[in-house]
């Protein structure tokens, strides 16, 4: 049987926008089709759309996609495409367009500033849309842009339905939303309602929608142990802040300006879903979801050990419930393709598993913390050696788990964590590039953190005045002098450093004087060398991504791991549909040997960061991709 498929590009548009006319005339697979680049024989309702709404990704004054085609053609489109057309503004044949998607994360604070106080802002970001659109990327995260007094940079809230004034305002994030849009991109909202701050009025207002005790029995408020559980913060000390007026405390899992919002008042739940529907209204494409799973509590409160409460606090009794009703009364029945990612310390693949099942209708994906865990011993600040071993282990079960059911997202950097390029690499372009491949050819959503696609590294803080995170400062204050070097490896701020544009004083982040000091080594690793440079970073993720865009393997394929049991080489295959590939990629300083299928130095090679790709033996940092 003749089996073929041509696929039309819209002139003027790169592989990267994805907004091709395909005609299916055949089931084949996606390496057997012709590609044409004219217009002949497109339905004539896309021969129209061709030349007035497509705007490239790389940011051409053409007219941006707008619109869609009419329902009516001259031609009339076959019935098998009619799912294709009804998808034609996303850009997607399927109805899980995420599982190509790459997203990327901005902390507005540290991106791009606009009017020189400092600090980023919304116009900052606004400006810098057609460097994220040239990279390629899906979908803008924004970390929290809302009203707070900044305590914890921003996950204190103090209003979820406005613009904090150091960003901007709601006009300049209407002005953003409608320029991601109009390139193409989606832009997600960071939403953290398992706590706000105390300053919002709900704190004031609305006592029962926090978790007030009284203290512990026999002992007085404000005494040392008076707390009601024995619960230590993430952010050091006792979970509990001791409220003279009304004899009470209130409990905070993190900052004590950050107390917890009490899940199980209906009330609670009925606000925090009508401002989310306000975002989405005003035309927001998702939320990452902040430990989400630490919104249902067992109302008891008990203790834990050696204070350790988060068995019951972490995807407590009634966290499925409480997602299951989010989904139904803000995301169900709306038209558009939405995305939804919770942030879930401590889950599991099971959990995942039923978080993230689309028949459940909970969550789309979630954050996993297991592989950004294997560097350190029970607290984070207890430093241990990458074990690569552990890693792939780690990895490879989060594949295998969620392989039939859910969907993995996959990460090595984001606000939180310190740079991977300095963690689990050297430091150098080389090791950036490897740690990349290896993550973006797992199956699952990426996500890049800014900065990430340059090579950017930890910063070299020389003391504890350099830093600003209260995590960070919290722990200084309980550990001493001592604690400066987990600090300077472990700490948030390395993430939060000023993004690197250019080589000019303050790497083209602010004319002012930045919040926090730009890493020194901006006069090498910035925006400007990189995308002159065809051998960069970013170029290398530019692939990377075009990767995911364009060879359906990289999305749907099985995931087996090779080598397990090596310390220097990360190997693994995807095969879908009968097309195969093979990911190798050293992640150490010294020469290692592959023991793979000799055939495979022989196939097609996709992506390699070295020349000489037919070698048995990775240089070190080197990594390639095979296909076949």
């Amino acid at each position: 049987m003749n089996r073929e498929a041509i696929v039309y590009y819209l002139p003027g548009c790169p592989y990267s926008t994805r907004l091709r006319v395909a005609l299916t005339l055949r089931r084949v697979p996606f390496r057997s089709v012709r590609f044409r680049d004219d217009e002949e024989g497109l339905p004539g309702s896309a021969r129209s759309t061709a030349a007035t709404s497509c705007r490239p990704r790389c940011g051409s004054a053409t007219r941006g996609c707008r619109t869609r085609p009419r329902r009516r053609s001259p031609r009339p489109w076959p019935r098998r495409l009619d799912r294709f057309r009804k998808s034609w503004w996303h850009g997607r044949v399927t109805e899980a367009w995420w599982k190509s998607a790459v997203v990327y994360q901005i902390y507005p604070r540290s991106f791009s500033d606009s009017d020189g106080d400092g600090i980023g802002d919304l116009r900052g970001i606004e400006e810098r849309l057609d460097y994220l659109s040239a990279l390629g990327v899906d979908v803008l995260w924004l970390s929290p842009v809302y009203p707070s007094p900044q305590d914890d940079a921003g996950y204190d809230i103090s209003d979820y339905q406005d613009i904090d004034p150091v960003f901007g305002t709601l006009d300049d994030f209407d002005r953003l939303l409608a320029g991601v849009h109009a390139r193409g991109m989606k832009l997600i909202m960071d939403l953290v309602v398992n706590h706000t701050s105390d300053e919002h009025p709900w704190f004031r207002e609305h006592r029962d929608w926090y978790w007030w005790r009284p203290p512990r029995a026999g002992m007085a408020g404000g005494e040392p142990g008076a707390e009601p559980t024995n619960w230590r913060s993430f952010f050091s000390g006792p979970t509990w802040e001791y409220d003279p007026a009304s004899g009470e405390y209130y409990l905070h899992l993190f900052s004590r300006k950050q107390p917890d919002l009490n899940w199980e008042n209906p009330e609670v739940r009925a606000a925090v879903h009508a401002m989310m529907r306000w975002w989405l209204d005003r035309g927001v494409d998702g939320f990452r979801m902040d430990v989400i799973n630490m919104i249902s509590k067992d109302p008891a409160l008990p203790d834990g050990p050696g204070g350790d409460g988060s068995a019951h606090y972490l995807c407590g009794p009634r966290i499925h419930e409480f997602l299951q009703e989010m989904h139904r009364e803000v995301f169900a029945g709306r038209p558009r393709k939405l995305l939804t990612v919770g942030e879930m310390p401590g889950v599991t693949t099971d959990q995942a598993r039923l978080f993230t099942d689309p028949a459940r209708a909970e969550v789309d994906m979630v954050f996993q913390f297991e592989h950004v865990n294997v560097d350190h011993g029970p607290s984070k600040w207890d430093l241990k050696p990458l074990d690569l071993v552990a890693l792939k282990a780690v990895m490879n079960r989060w594949q295998s788990g969620l392989a039939d059911v859910g969907w993995n997202s996959l990460y090595w950097n984001n606000h939180d964590q310190p740079r991977v390029a300095s963690r689990y690499g050297d430091g150098s372009p080389l090791s950036a590039k490897a740690l990349g491949t290896v993550l973006h050819l797992h199956r699952g959503t990426p996500y890049v953190y800014q900065g990430e696609e340059l090579g950017m590294t930890n910063a070299p803080f020389d003391s504890i005045a350099d830093f600003r995170d209260i995590e960070s400062l919290n722990h200084y204050a309980e550990a001493g002098p001592d604690a400066l070097p987990a600090l300077r490896a472990r700490g948030r701020d390395n993430a939060r450093t000023p993004m690197q544009w250019d080589a000019s004083p303050h790497a083209g982040f602010t004319t002012g004087e930045p919040w926090i000091a730009v890493n020194p080594n901006h006069k090498e690793i910035n925006a400007v060398e990189a995308v002159a440079d065809p051998d960069s970073v970013f170029h290398h993720y530019r692939k990377l991504i075009d990767l995911r865009h364009t060879e359906p393997c990289v999305v749907h394929g099985d995931f087996t791991l090779l080598m397990p049991d090596d310390p220097q080489v990360y190997a693994f295959t995807r095969a879908h549909d009968g097309v195969e590939l093979l990911v190798l990629a050293n992640l150490s300083a010294e020469p290692a040997r592959v023991d793979v299928d000799p055939a495979w130095l022989d196939a097609e090679v996709v992506l390699a960061t070295l020349p000489d790709e037919r070698s048995a033996v990775l240089r070190p940092w080197e990594s390639r991709v095979y296909r076949r």
